[in-house]
């Protein structure tokens, strides 16, 4: 019988900072899961730090811990220590890797989140082998990232690509970023809420649940409502999907006409309603491209990974900077401790 050889690559912890709560993943150089810890998200600073310390020492309680990644929505500096500024967490111009290094003592990166993600997606997920590749990470708003001949490309400042912030439609709708038009306006969990409105105040009678649902309570209509009573075939909800396959076929126009990707992979969590809208954005793609029908078009696929992406793509990237840095020996050992 042939013993087993142990892998040789370091174990890392990845974690996925929300605004709502911290998921900390320990992963294995092959990209899977091997234990979780979650706990809601803090609203200052200290206590979050206090919360990732915690996460941190329970994973390494039960298993060998060479590095940590964080994945964060906000902006990262371009060598990937300070959090600039995250709209929904308390750091601004905060060394956060440097803090938690010390706090930790072990080596800490950060990454934004859907970096973070498309790094995953790269290695193990739906974009393996797809060397120039953008993914769409559809949620509340959109996030997005580029991957150049297989380089995560961040920009000069860190911040590279804002694809959810390209104004699509002067004096459009108003944007939370101070802008009006923004792609993410029209192509989001919240663009479906605003949309769904807009067409009842034009026509209430077209969807009598939906209608029913905003009159009991404006507040109440969320994304995932929208996208359930279309999957129910409620005509309104049906139109409100088209609508968003359209802006979705547009925008990856855009985004292809500038990047010209392989492979564009969709995330976030309206992507888990694709079957929707996916075939109908692939067709206003097509139709939308600069120099349709004479050039190859990207495959777009789903993400395979989903809400773990982020997590396994940070942990990924902290273990690929032990090995750029030489740490990872060193670390380990000290893990163990």
């Amino acid at each position: 019988m042939t013993a087993r050889v142990a892998d040789p690559r370091p174990l890392t912890v990845g974690i996925d900072v929300g605004g709502t709560n911290i998921r900390a993943s320990v992963v294995d150089g092959d990209g899977e899961v091997l234990d979780t810890v979650v706990a809601p998200t803090p609203h200052s600073a200290r206590a979050l730090e206090n919360a990732l310390h915690r996460a941190v020492r329970e994973l390494r309680r039960r298993h060998p811990i060479s590095a940590v990644g964080l994945a964060v929505a906000g902006f990262i500096n371009a060598d990937r220590s300070t959090v600039r500024f995250a709209p929904h967490l308390p750091w601004q111009d905060t060394p956060v890797a440097q803090r938690l290094t010390e706090r930790l003592e072990l080596p800490v990166i950060l990454e934004h989140d859907a970096n973070a993600a498309m790094w995953a997606e790269y290695r193990f997920g739906a974009a393996a082998g797809g060397h120039n590749s953008v993914l769409v990470a559809i949620g509340t708003g959109i996030g997005a990232a580029l991957l150049i001949d297989g380089e995560l490309y961040r920009g000069t400042h860190g911040v590279a690509p804002e694809l959810g912030h390209l104004q699509v439609v002067p004096q459009g709708r108003s944007c939370p970023c101070g802008k009006r038009g923004c792609w993410e306006r029209y192509c989001s969990g919240t663009a479906l809420v605003d949309t769904a409105i807009e067409m009842l105040a034009t026509d209430p009678v077209h969807s009598t649940v939906l209608a029913r649902e905003v009159l009991r309570d404006p507040g109440s209509l969320t994304g995932r409502r929208v996208a359930g009573a279309a999957q129910d075939g409620d005509p309104l909800a049906v139109a409100v999907m088209a609508d968003f396959a359209r802006w979705l076929g547009l925008g990856l126009a855009f985004v292809s006409d500038i990047f010209d990707p392989g492979l564009i992979v969709i995330a976030g969590g309206v992507s888990s309603s694709a079957p929707q809208f996916l075939d109908e954005a692939r067709e206003e793609y097509a139709r939308a491209i600069t120099g349709a029908g004479h050039r190859p078009l990207a495959r777009i696929r789903t993400t395979q990974l989903g809400e773990a992406a982020g997590m396994i793509g940070a942990a990924e990237l902290a273990r690929a900077t032990l090995a750029e840095t030489g740490r990872g020996r060193s670390w380990a050992a000290r893990s163990t401790h």
